[in-house]
Protein backbone atom coordinates (compact mmCIF):
# COMPACT_ATOMS: atom_id res chain seq x y z
CA UNK A 1 0.00 0.00 0.00
CA UNK A 2 1.24 3.45 -1.17
CA UNK A 3 0.47 5.87 2.03
CA UNK A 4 1.73 8.84 -0.06
CA UNK A 5 4.47 10.31 2.30
CA UNK A 6 6.98 10.78 0.07
CA UNK A 7 8.62 13.98 0.48
CA UNK A 8 6.38 14.88 3.01
CA UNK A 9 8.65 17.01 5.59
CA UNK A 10 6.98 15.27 9.45
CA UNK A 11 8.53 16.71 12.59
CA UNK A 12 9.21 14.30 14.69
CA UNK A 13 10.24 15.52 18.22
CA UNK A 14 12.53 13.24 20.60
CA UNK A 15 13.35 11.45 17.14
CA UNK A 16 17.27 10.51 17.59
CA UNK A 17 16.17 7.16 19.54
CA UNK A 18 13.76 5.11 21.38
CA UNK A 19 10.37 5.25 20.04
CA UNK A 20 11.33 8.38 18.09
CA UNK A 21 13.91 6.92 16.67
CA UNK A 22 11.32 3.87 15.64
CA UNK A 23 9.13 6.86 14.25
CA UNK A 24 11.92 8.61 12.50
CA UNK A 25 13.01 5.57 10.67
CA UNK A 26 9.54 4.38 9.73
CA UNK A 27 9.00 7.65 8.23
CA UNK A 28 11.92 7.84 6.28
CA UNK A 29 11.72 4.07 5.16
CA UNK A 30 7.90 5.26 3.27
CA UNK A 31 9.97 7.75 1.81
CA UNK A 32 9.14 11.06 4.14
CA UNK A 33 11.51 13.45 5.36
CA UNK A 34 11.98 12.87 9.37
CA UNK A 35 12.48 16.45 10.71
CA UNK A 36 14.06 15.25 14.05
CA UNK A 37 13.71 17.96 16.85
CA UNK A 38 16.46 16.55 19.81
CA UNK A 39 18.54 18.02 22.53
CA UNK A 40 21.23 15.63 21.46
CA UNK A 41 22.68 16.55 18.17
CA UNK A 42 24.91 13.38 18.23
CA UNK A 43 22.46 11.43 18.71
CA UNK A 44 20.31 12.78 15.67
CA UNK A 45 23.26 12.13 13.56
CA UNK A 46 23.20 8.62 14.01
CA UNK A 47 19.61 8.34 13.49
CA UNK A 48 20.11 10.14 10.26
CA UNK A 49 23.03 8.41 9.15
CA UNK A 50 21.11 4.90 9.52
CA UNK A 51 18.44 6.57 7.75
CA UNK A 52 20.81 7.56 5.02
CA UNK A 53 22.53 3.93 4.50
CA UNK A 54 18.83 2.64 3.11
CA UNK A 55 18.57 5.47 1.18
CA UNK A 56 16.42 7.84 3.04
CA UNK A 57 16.64 11.21 3.88
CA UNK A 58 16.09 13.43 7.43
CA UNK A 59 17.20 16.68 8.74
CA UNK A 60 17.73 17.57 12.08
CA UNK A 61 17.63 20.78 14.41
CA UNK A 62 19.12 20.19 18.12
CA UNK A 63 16.96 22.56 20.75
CA UNK A 64 16.06 22.22 24.44
CA UNK A 65 12.12 21.94 23.87
CA UNK A 66 11.54 23.08 27.16
CA UNK A 67 12.64 26.70 26.02
CA UNK A 68 9.07 28.18 23.91
CA UNK A 69 11.59 30.34 21.77
CA UNK A 70 13.43 27.43 20.95
CA UNK A 71 10.39 25.68 19.39
CA UNK A 72 9.47 28.32 17.68
CA UNK A 73 13.07 28.58 16.42
CA UNK A 74 13.40 24.76 15.42
CA UNK A 75 9.83 25.14 13.68
CA UNK A 76 11.86 28.55 11.56
CA UNK A 77 14.76 26.25 10.87
CA UNK A 78 12.65 23.57 9.37
CA UNK A 79 10.73 25.82 7.46
CA UNK A 80 14.14 27.51 5.88
CA UNK A 81 15.12 24.49 4.66
CA UNK A 82 12.54 22.40 3.30
CA UNK A 83 9.70 25.62 3.10
CA UNK A 84 6.88 23.53 4.48
CA UNK A 85 5.41 21.23 7.29
CA UNK A 86 3.22 18.39 6.33
CA UNK A 87 2.91 16.63 10.09
CA UNK A 88 4.08 16.97 13.88
CA UNK A 89 4.62 13.91 16.04
CA UNK A 90 5.26 15.03 19.26
CA UNK A 91 7.08 12.50 21.18
CA UNK A 92 9.67 13.90 23.31
CA UNK A 93 9.49 13.59 26.85
CA UNK A 94 10.93 11.15 30.19
CA UNK A 95 9.16 9.31 33.27
CA UNK A 96 11.17 11.46 35.71
CA UNK A 97 9.73 10.30 38.82
CA UNK A 98 8.34 13.74 40.00
CA UNK A 99 5.59 11.94 42.51
CA UNK A 100 2.97 13.53 45.07
CA UNK A 101 5.13 12.74 48.50
CA UNK A 102 8.59 13.06 46.75
CA UNK A 103 8.13 16.10 44.28
CA UNK A 104 7.86 19.68 45.12
CA UNK A 105 6.41 23.22 43.03
CA UNK A 106 9.34 23.21 41.05
CA UNK A 107 10.15 19.92 39.96
CA UNK A 108 6.25 19.35 39.22
CA UNK A 109 6.16 22.51 36.92
CA UNK A 110 9.28 21.42 35.00
CA UNK A 111 7.83 17.90 34.39
CA UNK A 112 5.22 19.49 32.94
CA UNK A 113 7.35 21.55 30.50
CA UNK A 114 9.61 18.69 30.01
CA UNK A 115 6.74 16.44 29.42
CA UNK A 116 2.98 18.46 27.96
CA UNK A 117 4.35 22.39 27.41
CA UNK A 118 6.13 21.78 24.51
CA UNK A 119 3.56 19.38 22.78
CA UNK A 120 1.35 22.96 22.67
CA UNK A 121 4.19 25.20 22.02
CA UNK A 122 4.99 22.75 18.38
CA UNK A 123 1.49 22.73 17.72
CA UNK A 124 1.44 26.16 18.22
CA UNK A 125 4.00 27.11 16.06
CA UNK A 126 3.44 24.30 13.18
CA UNK A 127 0.18 25.48 12.76
CA UNK A 128 0.31 27.96 10.25
CA UNK A 129 2.54 25.66 8.13
CA UNK A 130 -0.07 22.48 8.46
CA UNK A 131 -2.96 24.72 7.61
CA UNK A 132 -1.22 25.30 4.22
CA UNK A 133 -0.78 21.41 3.88
CA UNK A 134 -3.36 20.27 5.50
CA UNK A 135 -1.31 17.90 7.52
CA UNK A 136 -1.97 15.84 10.71
CA UNK A 137 -0.43 16.14 14.34
CA UNK A 138 0.12 12.94 15.93
CA UNK A 139 0.85 12.95 19.63
CA UNK A 140 2.55 9.70 21.74
CA UNK A 141 1.03 9.13 24.82
CA UNK A 142 1.36 6.37 27.74
CA UNK A 143 -0.65 4.39 29.75
CA UNK A 144 0.23 6.39 33.03
CA UNK A 145 -2.98 8.52 32.50
CA UNK A 146 -5.12 4.93 32.25
CA UNK A 147 -3.12 3.18 34.75
CA UNK A 148 -1.94 5.23 37.01
CA UNK A 149 1.53 4.02 38.16
CA UNK A 150 3.08 5.82 41.64
CA UNK A 151 5.34 8.20 42.26
CA UNK A 152 4.91 9.99 38.75
CA UNK A 153 2.58 12.60 39.49
CA UNK A 154 4.37 14.68 36.90
CA UNK A 155 4.36 12.92 33.73
CA UNK A 156 0.83 11.08 34.32
CA UNK A 157 -0.74 14.96 34.15
CA UNK A 158 1.26 15.70 31.37
CA UNK A 159 0.01 12.27 29.74
CA UNK A 160 -3.72 12.81 30.70
CA UNK A 161 -3.26 16.40 29.03
CA UNK A 162 -1.77 14.93 25.48
CA UNK A 163 -4.84 12.84 25.43
CA UNK A 164 -6.96 15.62 26.37
CA UNK A 165 -5.52 18.15 23.68
CA UNK A 166 -4.87 15.31 21.00
CA UNK A 167 -9.20 15.70 21.55
CA UNK A 168 -9.51 19.09 21.75
CA UNK A 169 -7.87 19.74 18.92
CA UNK A 170 -8.76 17.51 17.02
CA UNK A 171 -12.19 19.70 17.07
CA UNK A 172 -10.63 22.80 16.90
CA UNK A 173 -8.88 22.07 13.79
CA UNK A 174 -11.48 20.42 11.69
CA UNK A 175 -12.16 23.36 9.73
CA UNK A 176 -8.67 23.48 8.53
CA UNK A 177 -8.64 19.55 7.57
CA UNK A 178 -6.11 18.99 9.82
CA UNK A 179 -6.21 15.65 11.69
CA UNK A 180 -4.88 15.28 15.36
CA UNK A 181 -4.43 11.60 16.85
CA UNK A 182 -2.38 9.87 19.62
CA UNK A 183 -0.83 6.69 20.09
CA UNK A 184 -0.67 5.40 24.01
CA UNK A 185 2.25 3.35 24.71
CA UNK A 186 2.46 0.92 27.65
CA UNK A 187 5.61 -1.56 27.62
CA UNK A 188 7.93 -0.41 24.79
CA UNK A 189 11.47 -1.82 24.56
CA UNK A 190 13.76 1.20 24.01
CA UNK A 191 17.07 1.96 25.60
CA UNK A 192 15.77 4.65 27.91
CA UNK A 193 13.76 1.32 29.17
CA UNK A 194 16.88 -1.02 29.34
CA UNK A 195 18.69 1.66 31.50
CA UNK A 196 15.77 1.65 33.67
CA UNK A 197 15.22 -2.19 34.47
CA UNK A 198 18.69 -1.91 35.07
CA UNK A 199 17.91 0.18 38.21
CA UNK A 200 15.42 -1.85 39.76
CA UNK A 201 16.36 -4.62 42.47
CA UNK A 202 16.60 -8.48 40.29
CA UNK A 203 15.96 -6.51 36.93
CA UNK A 204 15.70 -9.93 35.67
CA UNK A 205 13.01 -11.13 37.48
CA UNK A 206 11.26 -8.04 36.86
CA UNK A 207 11.01 -7.99 33.34
CA UNK A 208 9.85 -11.46 33.45
CA UNK A 209 6.98 -10.10 35.24
CA UNK A 210 6.15 -6.83 33.31
CA UNK A 211 6.17 -9.23 30.49
CA UNK A 212 4.11 -11.70 31.42
CA UNK A 213 1.43 -9.47 32.15
CA UNK A 214 1.38 -8.06 28.36
CA UNK A 215 -1.67 -10.31 26.97
CA UNK A 216 -0.54 -10.46 23.44
CA UNK A 217 2.25 -12.18 23.16
CA UNK A 218 3.88 -12.33 26.41
CA UNK A 219 6.27 -9.62 25.11
CA UNK A 220 7.24 -6.02 24.72
CA UNK A 221 6.10 -3.53 22.01
CA UNK A 222 8.85 -2.92 19.59
CA UNK A 223 9.71 0.65 18.87
CA UNK A 224 9.37 -0.53 15.13
CA UNK A 225 5.64 -1.32 15.96
CA UNK A 226 5.16 2.36 17.43
CA UNK A 227 6.54 3.61 14.08
CA UNK A 228 4.41 1.44 11.78
CA UNK A 229 1.54 2.55 13.54
CA UNK A 230 2.66 6.06 13.69
CA UNK A 231 3.33 6.63 9.82
CA UNK A 232 -0.26 4.84 8.96
CA UNK A 233 -2.19 7.72 11.27
CA UNK A 234 -0.02 10.26 9.57
CA UNK A 235 -0.34 9.23 5.81
CA UNK A 236 -3.35 9.49 3.92
CA UNK A 237 -4.96 6.06 4.17
CA UNK A 238 -6.17 7.38 7.66
CA UNK A 239 -7.83 10.20 5.58
CA UNK A 240 -10.93 10.26 8.07
CA UNK A 241 -9.45 9.24 11.45
CA UNK A 242 -9.39 12.46 13.90
CA UNK A 243 -9.34 12.56 17.65
CA UNK A 244 -8.71 8.93 18.21
CA UNK A 245 -6.22 7.76 21.05
CA UNK A 246 -5.11 4.59 19.82
CA UNK A 247 -3.18 2.17 22.22
CA UNK A 248 -0.58 -0.01 20.55
CA UNK A 249 -0.06 -2.24 23.85
CA UNK A 250 -0.71 -5.41 23.23
CA UNK A 251 -3.92 -5.15 25.29
CA UNK A 252 -1.82 -4.40 28.18
CA UNK A 253 -4.14 -1.85 29.55
CA UNK A 254 -7.51 -2.86 28.20
CA UNK A 255 -7.98 -6.35 28.52
CA UNK A 256 -8.92 -8.23 31.16
CA UNK A 257 -6.32 -9.18 33.54
CA UNK A 258 -7.61 -12.73 33.76
CA UNK A 259 -5.98 -13.03 30.68
CA UNK A 260 -2.44 -12.91 32.44
CA UNK A 261 -2.39 -16.47 33.59
CA UNK A 262 -4.77 -18.44 30.75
Amino acid sequence: MDLKLKDKVVIVTGGARGIGKGISIALAREGAIPAIVSRTASESLKTISEIEAFGGKAFQVETDLKDPEACKRAVDSIIAAYGKIDGLVNNAGENDSVGLENGDFDRFISSLHKNLIHYYMMAHYTLPHLKKTQGSILNISSKTADTGQGGTSGYAAANGGRNALTREWAVELLKHNIRVNAIVIAECWTPLYERWIQTVENPEKMLKTIVANIPLGKRMTTQEEIGNAAVVLLSCVSSHTTGQITYVDGGYVHLDRALINS
